[in-house]
């Protein structure tokens, strides 16, 4: 059975290159081979097989037994995706390292005041860091408005949001009755949990400090929001949450 377009893509974004997935599969479904049975049966050509199988050794998806000729064995999937992240995991921290430690004195020495105090924040994966930097900056209160609930969103914030709630931060979660019951119930561990009919938008505010707007997209990669740490804008968003708040019934556990 040949492996899914989806899949084969799947491997190749986390690291794999083309002719690997290829030997990776191959071995997966006829079991330990030779270079030269590895060729044949996953199109690799024989001139880049050595190259090829010497590569996924490395990057901790298969094994050899270094007899004469040396079989390959393939590592259990978990296994494999298992070592390569703890290798991804160790070269991003050496990485991040290195940069922090050049590039933050200089950015220290610059300033940050230049910066505006407002910013368009694009794309899902951003718009969720922006709001972990928030999290973790937060100090007294968090209110967050969110029509949808995401599986992202609960991934992300929950081990903060019980963290937060451990130094004594109120949290504030105002959620849609469309929202997912298990997703509410979720929530409600860690924060005040109230529901409306209806919202028109969604967003954070933290300490009347900083405001996260979002403006929405059905898909993740074109969503945007804005960020801001101005005065007005935080109050005002604060003052528009909490008539939102007092107009919508709490959330029954």
């Amino acid at each position: 059975m040949a492996v899914s377009e989806k899949t084969d893509r799947a491997l190749q974004d986390i690291g794999l290159t083309g002719y690997e997935v290829k030997a990776y599969t191959a071995l997966i479904k006829n079991g330990p081979m030779t270079a030269i049975n590895v060729s044949k049966q996953s199109t690799v050509p024989y001139s880049k097989i050595y190259d090829v199988l010497s590569s996924l050794e490395k990057k901790g998806w298969i094994e050899t037994d270094h007899s004469r000729p040396s079989k390959f064995f393939p590592k259990p999937p978990t296994t494999a995706l298992e070592t390569m992240r703890m290798r991804i995991d160790a070269d991003r921290k050496r990485n991040e390292a290195q940069v922090v430690a050049e590039l933050s004195p200089l950015f220290e020495k610059r300033g940050s005041k230049e910066r505006p105090d407002i910013w368009i924040v694009r794309g899902q994966f951003n718009i969720l860091t922006k709001l972990k930097e928030m999290l973790e900056s937060c100090a007294n209160e968090l209110m967050i408005a969110t029509p949808i609930v995401l599986d992202a969103l609960i991934e992300l914030a929950a081990p903060m949001m019980l963290a937060l709630r451990e130094k004594g931060v109120r949290i504030m979660v105002m959620c849609t009755e469309n929202a997912d019951e298990n997703h509410r119930k979720s929530i409600s561990k860690w924060g005040e949990v109230r529901v409306r009919k209806q919202m028109f938008a969604g967003g954070a505010i933290s300490d009347s400090r900083e405001v996260l707007i979002l403006l929405g997209a059905e898909d993740p990669a074109s969503s945007l929001a804005i960020w801001a740490d101005h005065a007005n804008l935080a109050s005002f968003a604060r003052n528009y949450f909490e008539y939102l708040w007092n107009d919508s019934r709490p959330h029954l556990k």
